[in-house]
């Protein structure tokens, strides 16, 4: 036999080591780089100051992302802390590496004990109300079971009103102390981290899509039998179209008007949220069959990304076949166009 494990510790150890490298690099490094290379700022988010920046540190210094996640999953009890499941894109600033040898920390947490601080900027958008739940949570939530952070404040005899936060702590709270409590910079930097934890929103169903009667199709030059002839051109454009041809809406205005709010008039879409159209595998396809159910059936199969909905009620078959020759044509692509007749088989068999 090749090895002989049995007899042979040396080898059974080495192959077990070789297969668990192996399973790592394939299962763990390459898609962690996948992710990292294909990730981007969503249009409208912001990147982290240095103050915010510290306050990251500070959350992690202290273990909150222990009990306090930054993930909405796509279920519907995590509704309520923010507008929709969180993606890749989220985290582009927040996940930046440090250096070559460190990595940034992981946010998304484990353990749900404490609400979900995706959005706790616009839900709780109060400093004061912060500052005074990191002193002691009881002050304002009395069943809240998270520590007190005391540490993070300071004692002065008489605060400065102009540069000190100053906070209006209940007597009961205070435990006889004498003096002015107001946030140290750690403090500052912690909360302001805090306020700038919004969801970017992107576009929802309501923003892009469309009323088809809203969407004027690129009407094409009448044909009498006075201006062509029956074996013209123009006879002949007319015909096919008629017989379930070429399309004759416009494509690019209805991919301008719907599609490029996400995949973006650049064809490039956003990276961590909205794939590419240009130079994608299913656009370029020679079979543009996966290409019209995805935009009649939508698309929820790239785990992270935004989720794409079903067009088959919003738009014809003339208009769904404008809209992927537009797709197949641009950008550099360079696929095969479509005819009316390829949507109207595609979609006769969606129930």
């Amino acid at each position: 036999m090749f090895f002989n494990f049995h007899k042979n510790h040396k080898e059974l150890l080495l192959t077990i080591f070789v297969m668990y490298a192996m399973l790592s690099i394939f299962i763990a490094v390459v898609p962690a780089i996948d992710v990292q290379e294909n990730n981007g700022p969503l249009p409208n988010e912001k990147d982290m100051t240095e103050q915010e920046r510290h306050g990251l540190a500070i959350f992690i210094e202290n273990g909150c992302v222990a009990c306090h996640t930054q993930q909405v999953r796509d279920i519907a009890m995590d509704k309520m802390w923010g507008g929709r499941p969180s993606i890749p894109a989220d985290y582009f600033y927040s996940k930046e590496r440090m250096n070559v040898w460190q990595q940034s920390p992981s946010l998304l947490g484990s353990e749900r004990t404490g609400p979900d601080l995706t959005n706790v900027g616009e839900r709780l958008n109060s400093p004061q109300w912060q500052y005074l739940h990191l002193y002691n949570p009881r002050a304002l939530v009395p069943q809240s079971i998270m520590p007190a952070f005391p540490f993070l404040f300071k004692i002065k005899a008489k605060a400065d009103s102009v540069r000190d936060v100053i906070l209006a702590v209940p007597d009961n709270f205070r435990r006889g102390i004498k003096g002015d409590i107001v946030a140290t910079q750690d403090a500052k930097d912690l909360v302001a981290y805090l306020l700038s934890l919004k969801q970017a929103s992107i576009p929802t169903p309501d923003q892009f899509l469309p009323n088809p009667t809203s969407l004027m199709k690129k009407e094409q030059p009448s044909v009498t039998s006075a201006s062509a002839s029956p074996g013209s051109s123009s006879d002949s454009s007319a015909a096919m179209a008629s017989a379930g041809g070429a399309p004759k809406s416009n494509g690019q205005a209805l991919f301008t008007s719907t599609c490029s709010l996400c995949h973006q008039a650049s064809g490039e879409g956003i990276k961590g949220a909205f794939p590419a159209l240009k130079g994608s595998t299913i656009v370029n396809d020679a079979d543009p069959t996966l290409h019209i159910k995805i935009i009649l059936e939508g698309y929820d199969a790239i785990p992270g990304y935004g989720v794409m909905p079903p067009f088959k009620d919003k738009f014809d078959d003339d208009q769904v076949a404008a809209i992927i020759n537009y797709e197949r044509t641009s950008w550099g692509n360079n696929a095969k166009t479509i005819t009316v007749d390829d949507v109207k088989k595609i979609r006769a068999t969606i129930k």
